[in-house]
């Protein structure tokens, strides 16, 4: 089979909807080696987590024709252009990636599309509205347009039914995976070298995603103050306008010496910061999936996430789970696992087998199912 993928994020983005790609695309290449997997994008680069990828005997790159270019015309051949190639080029069926489909598609060209969250649906004040607009026209395309939608979740395949009126016989949901860097096993040299190089405390809880109000960590900072956790709190994540009102309420407590904010880490260094903390919390109002979540998981690391939403799929029966918004529960949930070796190893071990399921080759296989009975 040849099969086709929308690879802008890709090649292009190296955060979350380029790792879903980098992920989807190399695992079916390794546990599916017998197909043809051209991936189509208006721009290419070398990277790290690229390269590797496209040395795979059975992927191909497609650019768009020379002229484009210069005319800056990457974005109309991506929306109006790819489709077709894709036909031209005996592509059987064509994937896109992240959460949108080419505009024109010929009607023997088999589609889907993965949809991540509709996150601007739920929280519309999170967004600009223009942004939430345009989202709104593009996943309802995609979703009616489609041939099959894969839903990273039990919640987007909810959310795709109730708020762009799919049938749900046509939603498939297959789970995302982290990067296997994550499970890597690092020696205490290189953990001691990771906390030097960002100043990290001795012992800490973890929180990581950008800082904005829908990832709520504010309530991590209100659950220190409620129960009298005296531990460095570290967050990680970019920065946004959200900081001020945790920075204000930091100062009215006097917990500058306490928490910690890292705005820029290197990818490479992740999966160690994750190891050096005692506990990783994640009290989101609201995800897609929660990749942060397994994440941290595949570091070894406890959790304590929120009720509701997606987490339970993403964490499993063996991590904690609290309202989000009530900080003296979220505080006796932290002193729970911090007080207790035999909690912390339970946790960690149960949900460790959990995560088996967002394996590579556990995902490859449920992908390949959809497109064998789409071709």
């Amino acid at each position: 089979m040849r099969i086709g993928f929308d690879a802008k994020r890709l090649f292009n983005n190296f955060t979350g909807l380029g790792n879903y790609s980098r992920f989807v695309v190399d695992a079916l290449s390794k546990h599916y080696p017998e197909n043809e997997y051209w991936l189509y994008t208006p721009k290419a680069r070398q990277h790290a987590d690229v390269d590797p990828i496209l040395q795979s005997p059975n992927i191909k790159t497609l650019l768009p024709p020379a002229v484009v270019a210069p005319l800056k015309l990457g974005s109309f051949w991506r929306s109006m252009r790819i489709a077709k190639h894709a036909h031209r080029h005996d592509v059987q069926l064509f994937h896109g990636l992240s959460n949108e489909l080419p505009l024109s598609i010929p009607k023997k060209l088999k589609t889907v599309v993965t949809i991540h969250d509709l996150i601007f649906k739920r929280y519309p004040q999170f967004y600009n509205p223009v942004d939430v607009r345009i989202y709104s026209w593009k996943f309802h395309e995609a979703c009616h347009a489609a041939d099959r939608i894969v839903a990273i979740s039990q919640q987007t395949k909810e959310d795709i039914v109730h708020y762009l009126d799919v049938d749900e016989q046509k939603i498939e949901v297959i789970y995302q995976g982290c990067h296997p860097i994550f499970k890597q096993q690092y020696g205490a040299q290189e953990l001691a070298n990771v906390k030097l190089k960002y100043q990290l405390p001795a012992e800490f809880i973890l929180n990581v995603g950008t800082i904005e109000s829908r990832k709520n960590a504010l309530s991590v900072i209100k659950a220190l103050v409620a129960s009298g956790i005296k531990l460095p709190l570290v967050i990680v994540g970019k920065t946004t306008s959200y900081k001020k009102e945790l920075e204000e309420y930091i100062n009215q407590n006097k917990l500058s010496n306490q928490v910690y904010f890292i705005h820029t880490v290197q990818f490479v260094d992740l999966p160690l910061i994750y190891r050096s903390a005692k506990v990783f919390v994640y009290p989101s109002l609201f995800e897609g999936f929660g990749i942060p979540i397994v994440e941290a998981i595949a570091s070894g690391v406890p959790v304590i996430s929120s009720t509701g939403s997606c987490f339970s799929e993403a964490g499993g029966p063996d991590c904690l789970y609290v309202d989000p918004m009530n900080y003296e529960q979220l505080g006796n949930a932290i002193q729970k696992v911090l007080s207790s070796s035999e909690q912390t190893k339970n946790m960690t071990e149960r949900s460790t087998q959990y995560i088996q399921r967002f394996e590579p080759k556990v995902i490859a296989t449920d992908l390949m199912k959809v497109y064998q009975e789409l071709v």
